[in-house]
């Protein structure tokens, strides 16, 4: 099960027992800040994108959207989610529970400037109805990212 595969990984950090279960679905933005009780741009939701280098993350706020020109100058390609039936297998998390944390080997994490602006955020947990509180320090290090780019659009405003 994936939320398994990521609490092993936060295991390491000993954040495992922080991973919050709902009774409800947290699979949407919306819905993660409704389980968690926060505004929905603290919400860290993790996009899923394939470049001519391989599958990435991209860890934004909750009330982000990609800007495809900004985009495509730092990744050199168009951005191109992955479809619904290829993040599993990609990723190593499902639709609604991708996050950063135990992917598959070979997948980058990116963090979007988007979160700075927040001490917390809330990122899923491998399922959708999981979530944890991490500090952006925490989620750097929890989620061995590669580097923070600005690839959004929409948060500034």
């Amino acid at each position: 099960m994936s939320i398994e595969k990521a609490k092993d990984w936060l295991r390491r950090f000993g954040a495992d027992g922080r991973v919050l279960e709902f009774d409800a679905s947290s699979a949407t933005v919306e819905l993660a800040a409704q389980a968690v009780g926060c505004e929905a741009a603290r919400i860290a939701k993790t996009l899923s994108f394939r470049t001519n280098d391989g599958v990435i993350l991209i860890v934004a706020a909750g009330d982000a959207k990609v800007d495809n020109p900004k985009y495509k100058a730092r990744f050199g390609c168009k951005a191109k989610m992955l479809s619904f039936d290829e993040v599993e297998p990609e990723i190593g998390h499902a639709v609604g529970g991708v996050c950063p944390f135990g992917v598959n080997p070979g997948v980058t994490v990116f963090l979007d400037e988007s979160l700075h602006r927040f001490a917390t955020v809330f990122p899923a947990c491998g399922s959708s109805n999981s979530a944890i509180a991490l500090t952006i320090p925490e989620l750097e290090t929890f989620s061995g990212y590669k580097a923070w780019v600005d690839v959004c659009k929409g948060w500034r405003e």
